[in-house]
């Protein structure tokens, strides 16, 4: 199928929301590229050690960290109250985000679209997701634009079989469909407005 298939009812977004939600990712956008130089030049923290643009197992763990990557759901009894990112994944900051070339941006892209095809849709893979979207620089590369078009009809598939109908997981999904769609111009991809 090469279009998205449509919102499970009552779930479809509306036009407004929409067009909303394009103008705030163009404000992020907007905002990442005038502050890139900025927090590109911010040390980071020493914890902190991004993998090489190729290391795919790797971008997956850091993303999205051991405890989804392993499917581990229980915390231990001991865990610490401090964040371990390492177990969570380290969240797309924009000390780490401004540093990603276009290459390392679609190769990661490319890394978690392709987890997602197996795997649930996760917070943490939904904010990597938005991040990546957000760095994305137009005129897209054809790759990118392949990705970008799989990454929407992945998200209407999980939409579709989204069995408890959880409004925040559904919002996400009509989220990144919404950008695919109408940011990114894949008009075809897009929800018919509600």
């Amino acid at each position: 199928i090469s279009r998205c298939q449509p919102a499970p009812e009552g779930y479809s977004p509306t036009l407004k929301w929409q067009q909303q939600q394009v103008a705030n990712f163009s404000a992020v956008r907007q905002s990442l590229n005038k502050h890139r130089s900025h927090w590109r030049s911010q040390h980071l923290d020493s914890n902190v050690t991004m993998p090489k643009s190729e290391d795919e197992e790797g971008w997956k763990k850091f993303c999205l960290g051991e405890r989804v990557y392993s499917e581990v759901d229980a915390l231990s009894d001991n865990e610490s109250l401090g964040i371990d990112y390492i177990k969570v994944g380290f969240p797309p900051l924009l000390s780490i985000v401004s540093r990603m070339n276009q290459a390392t941006v679609t190769s990661v892209l490319e890394y978690l679209i392709s987890w997602f095809g197996e795997k649930k849709f996760t917070p943490e893979l939904g904010r990597w997701l938005y991040a990546l979207l957000a760095c994305l620089e137009k005129p897209l590369l054809p790759e990118a634009h392949s990705l970008i078009r799989q990454l929407a009809r992945r998200c209407s598939e999980v939409r579709v079989l989204e069995e408890n109908k959880n409004e925040e997981q559904i919002s996400a999904l009509n989220l990144i469909i919404c950008l695919v769609s109408r940011y990114f111009d894949q008009r075809d991809l897009a929800d018919e407005p509600s």
